[in-house]
């Protein structure tokens, strides 16, 4: 029997959406205000998600907290209040569309948790814009 466990966190970051083997007019026609050259900013709410065997000795699927700490460590103490082309490694050479960070927090948290969970990242950019990735 499988059961999955959601962890719940938010974080805030500036970006610019911008090809740079693109002219400035491709740029603002295809990425519009997310282009603006000084950047713009989200609230961020990410749902991180395993799916496991509820372990018979502890009840649980994962310890919650070490999830918790996983993220702090890991992602929030990386992305939240940064300016994420400027101020990441991860995305100096990477566009940080919604789709693209979703990514890279799968890779960071899949790299830390053991492969017998799945693992899904959901990243909200608004309220009604969200991407989610798996590893398929």
């Amino acid at each position: 029997m499988k059961v999955s466990v959601y962890r719940k966190e938010h974080f805030n970051a500036a970006h610019r959406l911008n090809n740079p083997n693109w002219s400035d007019e491709r740029n603002e026609a295809v990425f519009g205000k997310c282009n603006n050259p000084n950047f713009h900013g989200h609230n961020y709410e990410l749902i991180v998600q395993l799916k496991g065997e509820v372990d018979p000795e502890t009840g649980y699927v994962y310890d919650m907290k070490v999830l918790s700490d996983l993220i702090k460590e890991h992602v929030l103490n990386k992305f939240d209040h940064k300016n994420l082309n400027l101020d990441t490694d991860e995305f100096r050479n990477l566009n940080p569309s919604a789709e693209n960070i979703a990514v890279v927090i799968w890779n960071i948290l899949r790299e830390k948790i053991d492969r017998k969970f799945e693992l899904t990242v959901r990243l909200y950019e608004t309220e009604r814009n969200y991407v989610e990735y798996d590893g398929n």
